[in-house]
């Protein structure tokens, strides 16, 4: 039989409550959240900044993302936006820390955000392939990026970023797997998750955080 639809924001009752569902079809996950509980929701901001927070913090480790979203914030204040990103020329952009790629990257965006050729507020009512196909459009924007915006900004609950890393080790571990899986896998084995599976991959996040401190 398959699940309820969701309700669209990602709040704390709404996703203990699509993890409690999961739990009722994937004992793996029932047996998880009894050792180490729930997840927090992670709620972010719809809009320009988030999309292009997300391109700043790949291939990066958290602290350095921080670090260059800070100094970014701090030459865009009052707030990140399209049209102050794009004020900031090549000097500025490379003291904030972005690199040559990640300029290029993120003028795409400001310049398809200011110029509505890419429709931020739209996405919020567009199917999940072509909400995926809009964002991804843009140079430096893969299905991962997409993904983690539609899950956090938007609230999608089903939308699932199958090809993060610590989201193939969490599912690795939770389900005792010799490899990490790839994407076609992870789709495979999330398939009884639907329409949670974008609440299955926050339960990952945080199975794999607790499961680093279990023993190998």
């Amino acid at each position: 039989m398959p699940l309820p639809i969701a309700r669209p924001r990602l709040d704390g009752p709404t996703l203990a409550a699509a993890i409690d569902r999961l739990a009722g079809v994937d004992p793996d996950i029932a047996a998880a959240v009894e050792r180490i509980g729930y997840p927090l929701p992670r709620l972010r901001e719809p809009g320009f900044a988030t999309l292009l927070r997300i391109m700043v913090a790949q291939q990066v480790s958290t602290r350095a993302a921080a670090a260059i979203w800070d100094r970014l914030e701090l030459a865009c204040a009052p707030l990140v936006s399209a049209e102050r990103f794009l004020a900031l020329d090549d000097a500025a952009l490379r003291a904030i820390g972005l690199s040559r790629r990640k300029m290029e990257y993120g003028r795409g965006l400001a310049e398809a955000v200011a110029g509505r050729v890419l429709d931020l507020d739209a996405l919020a009512d567009q199917a999940e392939e072509a909400a995926i196909a809009a964002i991804s459009a843009l140079r430096g924007f893969g299905r991962w990026s997409a993904e983690i915006y539609l899950l956090f900004a938007l609230g999608r609950t089903d939308s699932f970023p199958g090809d993060d890393l610590a989201v193939q080790i969490g599912m690795q571990r939770l389900k005792g797997l010799p490899a990490r899986p790839d994407r076609r896998r992870m789709d495979a084995l999330a398939e009884p998750w639907r329409p949670y599976r974008g609440c299955g991959a926050l339960f990952l996040w945080y199975y794999y955080g607790a499961a680093t401190l279990d023993p190998r």
